[in-house]
């Protein structure tokens, strides 16, 4: 039984929370949520880009050589939305894309160096913030932060998301 099973078996002992604590957790993703991504936003507004892009860069990035099957996938927006961002990101030299030898019909995509720097630029905010936020509440509440984010994953997409394993360490 790997971690997660251990500790999902372990929480049917616990009783389940109380309304005001799941409003409480809602409201501190909302907040969460608005300031992780505000500094990115100010950063893609400066080059006419939206969260959209910053997620595209993003998986990308973190999956070189993804098919636009594949990234539709992930980020679960309609074919129109992702063409609309994917031309913006082409045109302008942030991404390009080639041809699968193997399937002539894919097409794979990867960061050029200049989408590499924009990439790493939101990055390094973001990743700055996770790192003062982890320090804060130390490795204990790092690992039950974790599995909370993992729990709120659907099901079928949490095969996407690299096991905790492989995950830094704070």
């Amino acid at each position: 039984m790997d971690d997660q099973a251990a500790w999902e078996t372990q929480q049917t002992e616990v009783p389940a929370p109380r309304d005001d604590e799941l409003r409480h957790a809602m409201e501190l993703l909302f907040f969460a949520y608005r300031d992780f991504t505000g500094e990115a936003d100010a950063i893609l507004a400066d080059y006419d880009m939206g969260r959209a892009h910053h997620r595209a860069i993003y998986f990308i990035g973190a999956n070189a050589g993804i098919s636009v099957t594949e990234l539709l996938a992930i980020l679960k927006i309609t074919k129109q939305s992702l063409n609309r961002v994917l031309s913006t990101l082409i045109d302008e030299g942030y991404v390009v894309q080639e041809t699968d030898d193997g399937d002539r019909r894919r097409r794979l995509m990867q960061l050029t160096p200049k989408g590499r720097e924009l990439e790493q630029l939101l990055t390094r905010r973001q990743t700055g913030r996770i790192t003062r936020a982890y320090r804060e509440a130390g490795p204990e509440a790092v690992e039950g932060f974790r599995r909370v984010l993992h729990g709120l994953i659907n099901e079928e997409d949490r095969h996407r998301v690299s096991p905790a394993d492989r995950a830094p360490r704070p």
